[in-house]
C-alpha cells in the first residue's frame, strides 16, 4: 500500500489469540509479502496496531488492549475459521467506545460460519471472512478501513 494510502485509513488495532493471523493479516492488508512474524510486542504502524495474542490470552495483559484501543477508530476482533474456542465473551464490544469489527482468518481451512457466530455473540455488526495469502476478502475489509470523505 502507498504512503499516501496510509493517510487515508482508520488507525486499527487488531485483537486475537497467537496464532490467528493478525500479523500475516497485517501484510496482506499493506500488500507486503506474507512471512511469518511472531509478535512480541504492540507493533504500532502508521495505521494498524498489531498485538501479540498473548495479550488477549493473559488476563493480566488484557488492560494494555483497553489501553490501546483508544488509540484506534476501529477494533478488529479475529478469530480463525478453524478455532476451536472464541477468547471473545458475549456482548463484550460495549466495553469500547469504538466500532468494533469481526474478522474471521482462514477460511481456506474450513468454513466460517461459527467463528462468525461467535463474532456476532461478541457484538461484532461487521463480519469479514478473510484469506490472507489469497487475498479473499481483503480489499472489503481495506474498503471498509479507510476514511470517509
Amino acid at each position: 500500500m502507498q504512503d499516501h494510502e496510509n493517510l487515508n485509513m482508520k488507525k486499527t488495532l487488531l485483537v486475537g489469540r497467537h496464532g490467528v493471523g493478525k500479523t500475516t493479516l497485517t501484510q496482506a492488508l499493506k500488500g507486503e509479502t506474507i512471512h511469518y512474524v511472531k509478535t512480541q510486542y504492540m507493533q504500532y504502524g502508521d495505521w494498524l496496531i498489531d498485538s501479540p495474542g498473548e495479550y488477549a490470552e493473559v488476563h493480566g495483559l488484557g488492560a494494555a488492549l483497553a489501553i490501546y484501543s483508544y488509540e484506534a477508530d476501529v477494533v478488529v476482533l479475529l478469530i480463525a475459521a478453524d478455532d476451536d474456542y472464541s477468547l471473545f465473551p458475549p456482548n463484550i464490544t460495549c466495553m469500547v467506545n469504538r466500532d468494533v469489527i469481526g474478522v474471521v482468518t482462514k477460511i481456506n481451512r474450513c468454513p466460517p460460519d461459527r467463528a462468525a457466530n461467535w463474532l456476532r455473540l461478541s457484538g461484532c455488526k461487521e463480519i469479514f471472512p478473510i484469506d490472507s495469502h489469497t487475498g479473499e476478502g481483503v480489499d472489503q475489509l481495506k474498503a471498509y478501513l479507510r476514511k470517509q470523505g
